[in-house]
């Protein structure tokens, strides 16, 4: 039985990685900064599911997720030799793709929400109203198509700055000191923004799984 919001999500973590992480351990950081064009195709085999999956999740478009995917190796083969190993490899390809997607949204359609606005409810207590608890719901409903789906249209809605912090921490699996280091922000900056996109989340989740509740309350 899943007991929280976040055990949602644990299921969607980057099980991808696992993968391909001997062809991660296996690459040569100098062959790919000489321009070794056969290195580079393999760093491109293992850290493309990651950069996909994080492209679309936060853009919600496969073509528009395909095209930040191939920004970014781009820009990644064109500077390669500017990295000079401070972070991992895949923290530098992360804030390649983030900057990259974020730009996108930007021009696609300026941030509404400031993530300074604080959820506060009449009484002054951060938290979202008329949230639903759904721990009572059984683990296959939760984890179904459907509910994936509702999960998927939620994150969409979310603003970038929210976005980009609960897919690189909750989808994509990443630390909360591995995500501040993609994003040039403090660890306490990234657990502000988890915080306000998940009760943002719950808030926008809490209706669907009501209605859940509700019809085997009925049943």
């Amino acid at each position: 039985m899943i007991q929280s919001f976040a055990g949602l999500v644990t299921f969607r973590k980057r099980t991808h990685l696992m993968n391909s992480s001997k062809a991660v351990e296996e690459l040569s950081l100098e062959a790919l900064r000489k321009g070794d064009r056969s290195e580079f195709a393999r760093m491109v085999e293992a850290y493309y599911p990651m950069i996909y999956n994080l492209s679309y999740k936060m853009l919600g478009d496969a073509q528009d997720a395909e095209d930040i995917l191939q920004e970014t190796f781009l820009k990644a083969y064109r500077h390669l030799r500017d990295f000079d190993g401070r972070s991992s490899l895949s923290t530098w390809l992360y804030r390649i793709a983030t900057n990259e997607a974020l730009m996108f949204l930007r021009r696609k359609k300026p941030e509404q929400i400031s993530i300074d606005e604080p959820l506060e409810t009449s009484e002054g207590e951060v938290q979202p109203v008329q949230i639903v608890d759904w721990c009572c719901l059984p683990e296959a409903e939760l984890l179904s198509s459907e509910a994936r789906a509702h999960l998927d249209q939620a994150v969409e809605k979310l603003p970038p700055s929210l976005r980009v912090v609960f897919v690189l921490r909750d989808l994509q699996g990443l630390s909360t000191q591995e995500t501040a280091a993609v994003l040039n922000l403090s660890e306490n900056a990234v657990k502000t923004r988890l915080s306000r996109a998940r009760l943002r989340l719950r808030e926008e989740l809490s209706s669907y799984y009501g209605e859940r509740l509700s019809e085997r309350g009925g049943a």
